[in-house]
C-alpha cells in the first residue's frame, strides 16, 4: 500500500512539475488576410541580455514565414541605429509605426523580451519570456496580443526554448 501512494503522489509530482513549465495567455486566435502587408516591428528587449529582442524577432520571422506569410516586411535595422540611445521604447515604438503606416502596411507585429537567460544554480535551466501585440494600423487598435514565459531542461539552449514558446504564441494567430 505505500508502495501504491509512493508511486501516485510521486506521479502527480511530475504531472506538476511538467505542466509548470510553459505559461501562456492570448486573446481568442484570430484569422487575417494573407494579402494584408504585415510588418515585424521591433521587439524590446527589457532583459540584461544584449540584443535578446533581435534574437527573437529573428525566431519570430523565421517562424511567419515558415507558415507561408509571405507579405511579411521587417523595421529597417539602419532605422534603429539612427534613433538616439535616450530614446524610451514608446518613442521607438511610436517611429516605427509612423515608419510602417508610411509604408501602407496594415498589420504592425511588435512586442517584449521580459526574460532570456539560464536560470542561476546547478542545472542552469533556460528561461524565456516573450509578449506579443498585432497592431491594426488602420484602426489604431490592437487586434490580437499574448504573452508566455517557458523554462526548458538544463541542456536545452535558450533559443530552443524561445522558439518553442514563440511558436506556440504565434499559433493563435492564422494568415489566410
Amino acid at each position: 500500500m505505500k508502495n501504491l501512494v509512493r508511486f501516485l503522489l510521486g506521479n502527480v509530482y511530475l504531472v506538476v512539475a511538467i505542466g509548470g513549465c510553459a505559461v501562456m495567455d492570448h486573446t481568442p486566435g484570430k484569422v487575417f488576410d494573407q494579402k494584408e502587408k504585415v510588418v515585424l516591428l521591433p521587439i524590446v528587449n527589457h532583459t540584461e541580455t544584449p540584443q535578446a529582442g533581435r534574437r527573437a524577432e529573428a525566431i519570430t520571422e523565421a517562424l511567419l514565414y515558415g507558415r507561408g506569410l509571405t507579405n511579411l516586411h521587417r523595421y529597417p535595422g539602419k532605422l534603429l541605429n539612427k534613433t538616439s540611445p535616450f530614446s524610451s521604447d514608446e518613442q521607438l515604438l511610436a517611429e516605427a509605426i509612423q515608419w510602417a503606416k508610411g509604408k501602407k502596411v496594415r498589420y504592425a507585429l511588435t512586442g517584449t523580451v521580459d526574460e532570456w537567460r539560464y536560470k542561476v544554480g546547478i542545472d542552469g535551466e533556460p528561461a524565456v519570456g516573450v509578449s506579443f501585440r498585432l497592431i491594426d494600423l488602420k484602426a489604431g487598435s490592437v487586434v490580437w496580443s499574448a504573452v508566455g514565459g517557458q523554462s526548458g531542461w538544463s541542456r536545452e539552449a535558450v533559443s530552443a526554448v524561445a522558439q518553442k514558446l514563440i511558436k506556440n504564441l504565434l499559433a493563435e494567430v492564422q494568415f489566410l
